[in-house]
């Protein structure tokens, strides 16, 4: 049963009968068990830059935002965030942000380097590059790359992404994989217009390009953006979407994502018990944090990287996980 792969209308029926739930989220953590164990994987995330050239529409850091106070966080201070990181324990550094162009590939090469002087793993998320900076940052030692889909649906995806290229998304995740990363990507749930149907495609989509890592998230409608007066995503639907890509891919590494816990005060935790095994708690200082404002109503704006350390190290705790001291690569990776 492990490795059951449904078909597409399987997915579907599953997404749309909620008297599955209970089966559907004991067979995901039972999957996550058999083929990762209960090791919980800790990614420090610095978010370093809330300046975008985007205007995704469900985006509070789309370019058109004028109320959101921008700022970008240089090399040394990216640094010394790290090197506290490293004195918690952390395995992993993300270096998330904007699609911010004053990062060229040589700066980012350059704090790439440093950062692996921690001896660390390290995440990229910084958007769509050409397979040169890629390359680039690879060579320079970066380890993973998170560049999210969001849809697979064209449409929808182009409709959500103007000014965008749904090609230029699928081009830069090949241009990853053919240089050797661990790639990540994932999808929004809820977004308007999204059908059971499209969020089938996307997990067939996580499975078809062999994913290492996926997060998934619900919709949360910013103020500051086309789709304020949308309805939020469904929790228990991106719970779903989430356990099914674990009982499709059951070796990868799926994030609890902070999204989750906004809607649910337990939402990481009730992630963690329905197939997820990493956490990405935000170790950015806390005056930039409710800057980089994706959704609103973030979790642990105003927490110390310690406490935050120390809060979800006992919520793992609490359901009988522990936390890895490993770098947590893929099972695919070795």
């Amino acid at each position: 049963m492990s490795n059951k792969l449904f078909t597409k209308n399987e997915i579907i029926d599953i997404l749309k009968d909620d008297s599955k739930n209970e089966w559907l989220f004991s067979l995901a953590d039972k999957i996550r068990q058999e083929n990762v164990g209960d090791a919980v994987h800790l990614r420090g995330l610095v978010e370093f830059s809330n300046i975008c050239k985007c205007s995704c529409k469900y985006c509070g850091l789309r370019t058109e935002n004028k109320k959101i106070e921008r700022y970008r966080i240089l090399k040394d201070e990216i640094l010394q965030i790290v090197s506290d990181a490293v004195n918690l324990g952390y395995k992993t550094i993300v270096l998330q942000s904007g699609e911010d162009g004053y990062y060229s590939c040589e700066k980012i090469v350059e704090i790439i380097k440093a950062i692996k002087d921690f001896d660390v793993a390290l995440t990229l998320s910084v958007g769509e590059r050409c397979y040169e900076d890629y390359k680039a940052f690879k060579d320079a030692g970066a380890d993973r790359y998170l560049i999210r889909i969001e849809t697979t649906d064209r449409d929808l995806y182009a409709k959500m992404h103007p000014y965008a290229d749904f090609d230029n998304r699928i081009r830069c995740l090949k241009d990853l994989k053919t240089l050797g990363y661990e790639v990540g990507t994932g999808c929004l749930v809820g977004l308007p217009n999204q059908t059971i149907e499209s969020l089938a495609d996307d997990i067939l989509f996580f499975s078809e390009i062999q994913a290492d890592m996926v997060g998934i998230g619900p919709f949360i409608p910013h103020p500051e953006t086309p789709l304020k007066n949308e309805k939020t995503g469904s929790f228990i639907l991106a719970l779903k979407v989430m356990a099914l890509t674990r009982i499709m891919l059951p070796d990868i590494n799926i994030p609890a994502t902070t999204a989750m816990e906004t809607l649910n005060p337990d939402g990481r935790i009730i992630a963690l018990k329905s197939g997820a095994n990493v956490v990405m708690p935000n170790i950015t200082k806390t005056q930039y944090r409710a800057k980089y404002e994706i959704y609103p109503n973030k979790i642990c704006l105003n927490d110390s990287p310690d406490k935050c350390r120390g809060c979800i190290g006992a919520k793992i705790k609490s359901i009988g996980r522990y936390v890895a001291s490993n770098y947590g690569f893929s099972h695919n990776n070795g």
